[in-house]
């Protein structure tokens, strides 16, 4: 893919970082199989709820295929993308996953979507990401049913280190492709720009002088 610059190496995160790849509220893509029935969708309600044990949040719709498959295997994927992504991004989140199936299909297939296997789930992985992240689902039928909202556990986590490495983001090294996408509407996607590395403010008539 253009724009990516050097070679993918896929790291492990330790899990209680894992938390970090989602922690800048990206978009991304849930993935999950059941039988011989797969299908990934865009999300943009995704978040961190925990450190250790580390747990996520997605809101998939009642109507989505997704849903149903994660329903039937207790699983999901959250599999982060990237600038590189964005076109696909925007392709699995307008088509249905349920008609292709029906046509003998998946999105996959109709988007030229490659994947990899993980480590804890049978959920497939989308190659061109860069952050992966493998759930078990934590039942909550309630919060499912009134909310939509699924929780996970954190089981794996991997990130593309030219991106991600030392439990933390470098976007401002990486090459430009490898930034997050940030939906705001309508296909519309915001990326990551400098990072800024805050600082403890001086109290207001503090010197700059320790000591008497």
């Amino acid at each position: 893919m253009s724009g990516t610059g050097g070679v993918a190496v896929r790291e492990p995160v330790a899990l209680p970082h894992a938390y970090r790849l989602l922690n800048h509220g990206p978009t991304v893509l849930v993935c999950a199989a059941h039988g011989a029935r797969r299908n990934v969708m865009a999300a943009a309600w995704a978040m961190p709820l925990d450190f250790d044990p580390p747990k996520v949040a997605v809101v998939m719709d009642k109507s989505t295929f997704t849903r149903e498959l994660v329903e039937a295997s207790g699983e999901f994927a959250l599999c982060v993308p990237c600038r590189d992504l964005a076109d696909v991004t925007f392709g699995v989140g307008n088509s249905s996953g349920r008609e292709l199936a029906a046509a003998g299909g998946d999105k996959f297939a109709r988007f030229g979507i490659g994947t990899f296997a993980g480590s804890a789930v049978q959920s497939p992985l989308v190659e061109g990401c860069v952050a992966w992240l493998e759930c078990r689902v934590l039942r909550e039928p309630r919060n499912e049913a009134a909310y939509d909202l699924f929780i996970g556990q954190v089981l794996a986590a991997q990130a593309d280190t030219r991106a991600f490495r030392h439990g933390r983001w470098h976007f401002d090294d990486a090459p430009p492709g490898l930034r997050t996408l940030h939906h705001v509407a309508g296909g519309a996607f915001l990326m990551p720009g400098a990072t800024v590395q805050g600082r403890m403010p001086r109290a207001p008539g503090a010197s700059d002088a320790a000591g008497p």
